[in-house]
């Protein structure tokens, strides 16, 4: 084997563990869930600065009347932000 192909594969294994490795502990720290303002800027599809139930996805969507204070049929920044935080975990 020539040199450099040697070191061309030494270098490939490299990186390669450097990216498990990566990997790994990227899935290993706890995930934050979003803020109130990420909330609105990933959901809201027509970009009038509050969710509709049509616009949700996920557990937000099933608890929209909790959230949902004033009972508008919208979740603003501020109820967003009073929200009751989701349990996360086991159960």
């Amino acid at each position: 084997m020539k040199k450099s192909s040697f070191y061309t594969a030494v270098a490939t294994a490299t990186l390669t563990l450097i990216t498990v490795k990566t990997s790994i502990a990227q899935d290993n720290r706890k995930q934050e869930p979003p803020s109130a303002n990420e909330l609105i800027e990933q959901m809201d599809a027509n970009e009038d600065g509050k969710l509709s139930k049509d616009e949700l996805k996920g557990p937000i969507k099933n608890d929209f009347v909790k959230i949902d204070t004033n009972e508008d049929g919208y979740l603003s920044l501020e109820e967003l932000k009073n929200a009751p935080k989701p349990k996360r975990g086991k159960k």
